[in-house]
């Protein structure tokens, strides 16, 4: 979802600045922001407590960070162009799923967003599963809700944990250069720079 769908990893670094920020840290949070493409908040602050040690809680550290991204996807809304034609075309011929690294609420958002929602029968977050990616559980679960083999999924991803864990849980991985370079994503089935070209995977004209 996040750098698929919406354009959101300048949001997440954008919210975590401004809670840093706000927490007395400025530039000196030593947190290399294209470490966690792919990965969850939890991650990330995990990391970010081991270095610091502040005063809040990781559960209150996850709310606050959600909160702020939650309000800038409501003003931002940045789906990226294209996007919303290709996901109305592909649920007519395939089911759809999202298996995210976000938790339920931010999905909910992004979703919500040009009435995405509709058009996907199954949503996973990284929170419904006990390893995030680049574990390829996100993606088994989703595969199993939707009834369908891994071998059978595509999965399209933007970020190298997303592209290793759809590779472990046995599915093709389409990766899209919105987030990363292609080099970055090359151990990916197929590397594509826009949405016109997953089309053409997906729906070849006959």
């Amino acid at each position: 979802m996040d750098g698929v769908i919406v354009d959101s990893e300048p949001l997440h670094e954008r919210a975590y600045r401004e809670i840093f920020r706000e927490m007395g840290y400025g530039d000196a949070h030593g947190i290399q922001f294209a470490d966690y493409y792919g990965k969850t908040d939890r991650a990330l602050w995990v990391d970010f407590i081991a270095r610091h040690h502040p005063r809040q809680s990781i559960d209150e550290l996850l709310a606050w960070k959600q909160k702020r991204l939650i309000n800038l996807l409501r003003v931002e809304e940045p789906v990226f162009e294209g996007l919303p034609d290709l996901v109305e075309k592909l649920a007519a011929r395939y089911p759809l799923a999202i298996a995210s690294g976000s938790a339920h609420p931010v999905i909910d958002e992004v979703l919500a967003i040009r009435q995405l929602r509709r058009f996907f029968s199954v949503l996973v977050s990284s929170t419904d599963v006990p390893q995030c990616k680049p574990a390829p559980d996100v993606f088994l679960r989703t595969a199993a809700l939707l009834e369908v083999p891994s071998a059978r999924c595509v999965v399209v991803e933007d970020s190298i944990a997303g592209v290793e864990g759809a590779l472990a849980a046995g599915m093709r991985v389409i990766a899209i250069a919105n987030t990363l370079a292609p080099d970055q994503l090359a151990r990916a089935t197929k590397v594509v720079r826009t949405y016109e070209e997953i089309e053409k995977l997906l729906l070849p004209k006959a």
